[in-house]
């Protein structure tokens, strides 16, 4: 028989700690932080109301301080100056702006490089026109500015006998000039302009570089018409020519000076051309062009495609028609080489051998 009097066992409790637990910080709706750092249970949503929309799901607040992060770095970037978005600004452009780039260093469009109105543009302000007169007549020819202050160089027969030189360059001014220097031999000559400075001087290349089929240039005043531009390619090399060496030629003969205009006589193959050469001539090796030459190119530039003088042309062949007259150029023209005025340019400066 069991004993209902005896007292029952009772439940453990702890004894009350002698401070209250941490709780729970509630900061907003639905985000809670706990003070341990631990485990952050997520949020429970309240439930909607019955036939309402569901309501937006609230950012993460990591998420939110990411944006704000980007936010701080950007306005960083900002303050950072005008430089870095120029800098910028031409990395993304790179692609696009190159091919539009000007062409440094010239005054020639890149269409226009090594083109035959590229060269007449380059070139043309080089070229003159000069006027030889004297008590016997006149003749007309054109020249090379080789200096700044007015050098020029032109064939001997342009010049020879002249009492008087007038040139007219590529701009309409005029200048009276005077004779350096001549030599018959080569048929070259040297003229300085009074009073001129600043002048647009030619640049003399190198004929030895020159070959059969090159492109070249020809630039000068036939018939008076000054600046006249035309073109061919170098049809021949080292061709033997023979000029009168001076007026004592065919223009004492008829007591007059030659007029280069009327066709310069001259000898090529054993055979003599517009003209008698006189008993006074020479004869060189000369460059042959199919660049078209007319009365009064004498002295004028053959020029290649960089802009270079390769030649002072001094000679074409010109048949005579039924009547006497000159006819006009049938593509067999001749130059000096500008190797052999570049040896020459020292004695023709003191003076020459005429």
């Amino acid at each position: 028989m069991t004993d209902d009097t005896q007292p029952q066992p009772q439940p453990y409790y702890p004894p009350r700690p002698p401070y209250d637990p941490a709780q729970p910080i509630t900061t907003e709706p639905g985000t809670t932080i706990w003070p341990s750092g631990g485990h952050v249970p997520p949020p429970v949503a309240p439930a909607a109301p019955v036939g309402a929309a569901p309501a937006a799901p609230t950012p993460h607040r990591r998420a939110r301080r990411g944006v704000g992060l980007m936010a701080a770095v950007a306005i960083a970037a900002a303050a950072i100056g005008g430089g870095t978005a120029t800098l910028v600004q031409q990395w993304t452009a790179d692609g696009n702006t190159s091919a539009s780039s000007p062409v440094n260093g010239t005054n020639v469009s890149a269409s226009s490089k090594g083109t035959v109105a590229g060269v007449a543009q380059a070139v043309s302000p080089s070229i003159v026109e000069i006027s030889a007169s004297s008590t016997a007549g006149g003749s007309t020819g054109s020249g090379v500015i080789i200096t700044g202050d007015g050098e020029i160089v032109t064939n001997n027969h342009v010049i020879s006998g002249a009492s008087r030189i007038t040139v007219q360059t590529s701009d309409g001014k005029t200048y009276d000039a005077r004779v350096v220097g001549t030599d018959p031999d080569k048929d070259l000559a040297l003229i300085k302009l009074e009073g001129a400075s600043g002048l647009k001087a030619a640049t003399l290349g190198d004929s030895s570089r020159v070959r059969v089929g090159d492109e070249v240039v020809a630039i000068g005043s036939p018939e008076g018409l000054t600046g006249t531009v035309t073109s061919g390619i170098v049809s021949a090399l080292d061709r033997d020519v023979t000029v009168a060496k001076d007026d004592g030629g065919q223009g004492q003969d008829q007591g007059r000076q030659y007029d280069p205009r009327q066709g310069w006589p001259f000898e090529f193959g054993g055979q003599q051309f517009n003209g008698d050469t006189g008993s006074s001539k020479t004869t060189y090796k000369a460059i042959q062009t199919d660049a078209s030459l007319n009365p009064g190119n004498s002295g004028g530039a053959l020029i290649n495609m960089n802009g270079e003088i390769i030649g002072i042309n001094s000679a074409m062949y010109s048949p005579s028609s039924s009547s006497g007259s000159s006819a006009g150029s049938v593509g067999l023209g001749f130059a000096i080489p500008v190797n052999t005025l570049k040896a020459d340019l020292d004695d023709l400066r003191s003076g020459g051998a005429g």
